[in-house]
Formats: structure tokens, sequence, C-alpha cells
């Protein structure tokens, strides 16, 4: 085994800032941004064609799944900065943009971390609680079709909060603090109209939202599917599904190299095609597998096996 592949992680940085790279200010930019576009929405939907407000709702939507799959995921495994307050409060940004908790969804993704995707054991349990075999009926990954379309209903918040707890860290109360950050932030939206004459409630703006916001967290949860779909839950260096697309990858920070992620999930998004390049014999050797398309459209990979089917384990190097 090449200790050198195992030996990279993460960047130093002498950024009073940031805490492993400047590079950081990437996601971290884009995080902001992705607030900005929410707002952006709000202050907008009065003024603007439907069709438009629907592309923009649109977008909005592939903007969730790329936040929670790029930079929210990225800061789980490397916070960005050097000051936990810095590292509080931005977990706060992306909770009212996403509309979510970020400090849940750390406890969530820990706990995918812990199963990796595994199979039911002999209770017919999961480690993972975003396992694509927890919900299904036999031994096989459940229907992408109840897996997206569900997946969004299914956390049990007093769980993910029992979890927290264990941390003894202040996550609950911050978790809390996030949940209520975005929970205001809707109802100010439901309740203020920003164009005159002002009227007690924007239920249209509401409307228009929440179907994009759920879609978002479907789209997130297509993009977690097709990352283990067709994996070895049984070989840690093939636990995920790699896709090598570079423009894919530049928008979600690396995240399509999955298998290497789940493999050693601290390596930083900056290391992560040198990290590559360091395990491709191993990879190679394990059969992990790689789609040719993002993992959102898996689906369209041609080399997809059938969920009643064994996947045949073949590495191919993608990097289109």
């Amino acid at each position: 085994m090449n200790r050198d592949a195992i030996n990279i992680e993460r960047p130093a940085t002498k950024s009073r800032i940031f805490a492993h790279t400047r590079w950081d200010v990437l996601p971290a930019a884009a995080g902001l941004f992705h607030l900005a576009f929410l707002f952006g929405l709000y202050f907008l939907f009065p003024h603007a064609p439907l069709w438009v407000m629907l592309i923009l709702g649109l977008v909005y939507a592939l903007m969730v799944n790329a936040n929670i799959n790029g930079v929210g995921h990225n800061f789980i495994h490397n916070p960005f900065f050097r000051s936990k307050i810095l590292n509080r409060l931005f977990g706060v940004t992306q909770s009212i943009a996403c509309c979510f908790s970020q400090t849940l969804y750390d406890a969530v993704h820990m706990q995918h971390h812990k199963g990796n995707s595994d199979r039911k054991d002999e209770n017919g349990d999961t480690i993972d609680w975003l396992s694509i075999y927890r919900h299904s009926h036999d031994e096989e990954p459940e229907n992408p079709w109840a897996y997206v379309f569900k997946s969004f209903f299914r956390d049990d918040v007093g769980a993910i909060k029992n979890e927290l707890r264990k941390r003894n860290n202040g996550d609950v109360r911050w978790g809390n603090i996030e949940l209520t950050a975005f929970a205001t932030t809707l109802f100010l939206m439901a309740v203020i109209v920003p164009a005159w004459p002002i009227h007690f409630i924007n239920w249209r703006f509401i409307v228009y939202f929440l179907p994009f916001w759920y879609l978002g967290h479907c789209f997130s949860y297509l993009n977690g599917y097709y990352r283990h779909y067709g994996a070895n839950p049984d070989k840690p260096i093939a636990w995920g599904v790699s896709s090598y697309g570079k423009i894919y990858n530049c928008l979600f920070f690396y995240n399509g190299y999955h298998a290497e992620h789940h493999f050693r999930p601290k390596v930083h998004w900056t290391k992560m095609e040198a990290f590559r390049q360091s395990i491709a014999d191993m990879q190679k050797a394990e059969g992990v597998r790689t789609i040719r398309r993002a993992h959102m459209l898996g689906f369209l990979d041609p080399d997809l096996p059938k969920r009643h089917e064994p996947p045949a384990h073949v590495f191919k190097d993608l990097t289109i």
C-alpha cells in the first residue's frame, strides 16, 4: 500500500482566517451567493413575470443540491475558518440558504460515514440513515423514485439530536438556532411583501417557493443515490461511486470523487485529484466503480447495472 496515498489529507496555511487553505474562499463565497440568490428570489417575485420566476426557482433548486453536496459537505469535513464563531455563523447562513440545519446535516452525514450505505443487518436495519438499502423491501437497493421523493420526509429529528448530544459541544443548541433562523426567515417572507401596497400575507411567494425547496432536496437525494448505487458496501476502497467530469467537480468542489472521499473522508477538496492519482492502482485492483455522468444524471449512464443484477465492479478511467 502506498503510504503517501494515505497521508494526503489537508493542506496547511498561514492564513489568520482560513483553517486549511485560502482556496476555501471559493466554497464560502458560493454558499453566501446561494443565500443572496434566495433573497433575490424574494425581492424579485412581485415584479418579474411568472416564467422568469419558474426558471429562477429551478436554478435555486439546483443550487440547493450543489450547496448541500459541495459547499456544505466540504464544510462538514474541513470547516473553512480558524474561528469557531465564524464557522458557527457560516453554518447559520448555510441553513437559511438551504432551509435546513447545517448542524443536523452534519450528524446525518457522519452517520452516513459510519455505515457507508451499508446493507440491512439481521434486524432489517442499517447503520447509515441514508443508505440506499435502508427502506428497500428486499436485499437490493431501494427503487430510486421512492428514495428520491420520500427521503425528504424520513429524517428522525429526535435521533439526530440524540447523536448531537453525545458530542457535548453545543451542537444541539446551534442546531436549534439554525432551525429557528431559517423558519423565522420563511415566516418573515410569508408575512411581508416587498412591494407597495403592503399586504399582510405573502402567500403567493410561499406557494411558489416551497415546491422548489422540496425539489432541491430531492435533487440532493438523487445525487446521493447514484453516488452509491453499484458501489460495493463490503470494500472500503469501493464504498462510493466516482464521477470525474471536470465541470461537475468544479461546481461541486470535487464531491464527484466519491469513492476516494469515502475511503479517506478528511482529504481536502483541493487535494482530491492528487489523492486519486496516488491510489489509482489500488482502485483498479479492487474494481472501484465509476460513471460517465454527473451523479444526479447517473440514471443515464450506459453501464448502469439493473437493480436485480449484481454490478460489474470494473474500474474505468473516465475524465470527461
